[in-house]
């Protein structure tokens, strides 16, 4: 593949709600400009862009993709992402490397929850958007009522078709562009005549399109006042302007199982996306001062690495996009976050699973390379000399957790790497041993997004596991002072052991952990034996004394005992006080204390009063409720132990359409009589593992 400059370059990511047709739009290019044969089928497995054996199971995709096209001259690299609301972090990664968002709306469908999502997501990164309505030839397509939805669910943004579609549904036979205004028919885009109705329609829809056009530039804008007729080549650059500042939304139509529309759609992409030289700068920093990257390949060189692909044969792959400078291969290069020094090799541009070997990369366009040593998913790449490091990226935080354990001892062994491997290709999952629990849990999006993983970790990784819902890390705690003692006596005819310990336990302030003293006077315990009595109790303290769960925010104060000159030693004042503390927290009102997250649910408005209500069975705190746009925001502080599963939970309540965000907010004393069910449950649990 020839190499592009930045101008002549387009960075598309196609985003929206899975089934509105993203890949299948990227078979209709490649087979437009004679890349491919004939148009593969996302649910037949033999697309270019869906190659993962999961994606072809699912008939799905899992992972984004780069498909880059040669049309007119230009180099567009499209970004094919999945659309299901599980997989958002391969969608946020991809949007990285973009400078523009397509959303991809199902023309009989219309506004679903993936298309929302995507919007959000655009929005956050500051992208230029435009809409393609897909599927314009299905039955019952309307794109005059989808344009009304896209209208009222984004009432902030201005919606501009740039062509009128020529028939739909069955009679969907080409666009007729409005700049140029000429029509484009059929699967080969020949030129043709636009019956009178859709010039009609064109007529009021070119207004709108010089209108936004006009405004995209000040000058236009002025001549427009004026009343003067703007050029089609002052309409175009308006057009790029205002998609680039976000003063409107294109729109076009198309059919890509078809072909029809494809020919006018990458034409006017060309003409109306921005490209990397017109983006806005992307932030940076350069000894801990702000600076701005443009896309200039004598610029310093800065280059995000945006997705990896961890294969247990061939090792990493790292698709990259140059922000900025120009990066060659056989170089060496400075990782700024990790500050590792990395041996770059060949360089390819990939599509699909195809990798095309190329000398360099200029800045705008993205690539990959391989075998990468410190490097992972949104690091910064650059010249150490006068390094540069990208702004971070951030992305959702996990919503739906699973405890794994390995079928096998030889599975335990593997499942460390390839768990790491997993996180590596997809930062949004998280994997960690939970300290209260000791169980190894995997958190990911949503209970698909686990499925996903747990197949990688079998099909490609070999490890094989079974999943259960982690176990909740709650704490045991006391509510009033109490006092115990307990005499540890044993003779079996040699040398015995004797210890006496009378201690108090009481509450301390929350988060204050453990502290132990002592008050002993007069001798009764030697000093030496003080601290084996505290050992004995830090025994007792990750095991607990009532739910087998950690104690904490307890002082423990030994104020009394007994000793004998010979039997008297280390390891009975250890079990001595060891349960002398156990016995004294179970008269010192012992309660479960357990993990509360602050908790933001977005649903449609009319949905607020179920999840309110749901709210009070989950024994949520509501903290308030707030209206933005057509979107109620609940805001609520929620037991994790009601949560575990709300990802399921909400996306059933809401047909998709809610989501939600979670996160650690602090313990709380649990209910009586919901504690009361996990002590029992516990001590089944117990009697069980001691059998």
């Amino acid at each position: 593949m020839k190499e592009y400059s930045a101008d002549k370059i387009r960075n598309i990511a196609l985003v929206g709600h899975s089934g509105a047709g993203k890949t299948q739009l990227t078979e209709a290019f490649l087979y437009l400009t004679k890349v491919t044969t004939r148009m593969g089928r996302p649910e037949e497995g033999n697309t270019v862009s869906d190659f993962d054996a999961e994606e072809h199971r699912r008939g799905i995709s899992i992972s984004s993709s780069v498909i880059p096209v040669e049309y007119e001259g230009h180099k567009l690299n499209f970004l094919d992402t999945p659309g299901y609301a599980d997989l958002v972090g391969n969608v946020k990664s991809a949007l990285t490397a973009a400078e523009t968002a397509l959303l991809v709306v199902d023309a009989v469908a219309g506004v679903e929850v993936g298309t929302e999502l995507a919007w959000q997501m655009a929005d956050e990164l500051g992208l230029a958007k435009a809409v393609v309505l897909n599927k314009m030839d299905r039955d019952n397509a309307n794109w005059k009522t989808v344009l009304g939805q896209l209208r009222e669910s984004f009432p902030d943004a201005r919606f501009v078709p740039l062509q009128v579609p020529i028939g739909q549904s069955a009679t969907f036979n080409g666009v007729y562009r409005l700049i140029s205004k000429t029509a484009s028919m059929g699967a080969e885009g020949k030129a043709g005549d636009a019956p009178p109705d859709v010039l009609a329609e064109a007529d009021d829809l070119r207004e709108q399109l010089v209108e936004a056009a006009a405004e995209g530039d000040d000058a236009l804008i002025m001549k427009f006042l004026d009343g003067e007729a703007l050029t089609p080549d002052e309409i175009r650059h308006g057009l790029q302007e205002g998609a680039k500042a976000g003063k409107y939304v294109p729109v076009y139509f198309a059919a890509a199982d078809s072909g029809i529309g494809i020919h006018a759609l990458l034409h006017q992409i060309i003409t109306a996306a921005p490209s990397p030289v017109d983006a806005r700068p992307v932030a940076a920093e350069r000894a801990g001062k702000p600076v701005e990257l443009v896309a200039d390949g004598s610029g310093p060189l800065a280059v995000r690495v945006f997705k990896t692909m961890a294969d247990p044969y061939v090792g990493k792959l790292q698709y990259l996009r140059v922000v900025s400078g120009t990066l060659t291969a056989d170089s060496k290069l400075w990782n700024a976050n990790q500050g590792e020094e990395e041996r770059i090799g060949p360089l390819y541009v990939v599509r699909g699973k195809e990798q095309m070997t190329v000398g360099r990369l200029v800045a705008g366009d993205v690539g990959a390379v391989a075998k990468l040593h410190h490097t992972h998913t949104f690091d910064t790449l650059t010249d150490k000399d006068g390094a540069v490091t990208l702004r971070a990226i951030s992305l959702p935080q996990p919503l739906y957790a699973v405890a794994l354990h390995p079928e096998s001892q030889a599975d335990g062994g593997k499942i460390g790497p390839s768990l790491q491997r997993l996180v590596e290709e997809d930062p949004t999952y998280r994997t960690e041993v939970n300290a209260h629990t000791h169980e190894l849990t995997l958190s990911g999006m949503g209970e698909a997004h686990i499925d996903v993983a747990v197949r990688q970790l079998k099909d490609k990784f070999g490890v094989k596991v079974t999943t259960t819902v982690p176990k909740v890390p709650y704490m045991e705690t006391i509510t009033r002072t109490a006092s115990a003692q307990y005499r540890h006596k044993k003779q079996t005819g040699g040398a015995g052991q004797f210890a006496e310990v009378h201690l108090r336990v009481e509450p301390a302030e929350q988060g204050a952990g453990f502290s132990y003293a002592s008050q002993i006077v007069g001798g009764s315990i030697s000093h030496s034996f003080i601290p084996s009595i505290e050992k004995g109790i830090r025994q007792v303290l990750p095991l607990g004394v009532i739910a087998a769960c950690p104690v904490v925010d307890v002082k423990a104060i030994v104020f009394d005992g007994k000793e004998h000159p010979v039997d008297s030693k280390d390891i009975a004042f250890q079990i001595a006080g060891r349960e002398a503390f156990k016995a004294a927290v179970r008269d010192a009102g012992p309660v479960l204390l357990e993990p509360v997250f602050d908790v933001s649910v977005i649903v449609p408005s009319a949905q607020m009063g179920d999840i309110l209500s749901d709210m009070n069975t989950r024994r949520g705190m509501v903290q308030g409720t707030e209206q933005i746009g057509n979107k109620a925001v609940v805001n609520a502080q929620v037991p994790l132990a009601e949560i575990q599963r709300y990802a399921t939970d909400l996306r059933s309540m809401t047909q998709g359409r809610g989501y939600f965000t979670a996160a650690f907010a602090h313990y709380a004393r649990m209910p009586h009589g919901a504690a009361e069910l996990v002590i029992a449950e516990r001590s089944k649990d117990l009697v069980h593992h001691d059998d």
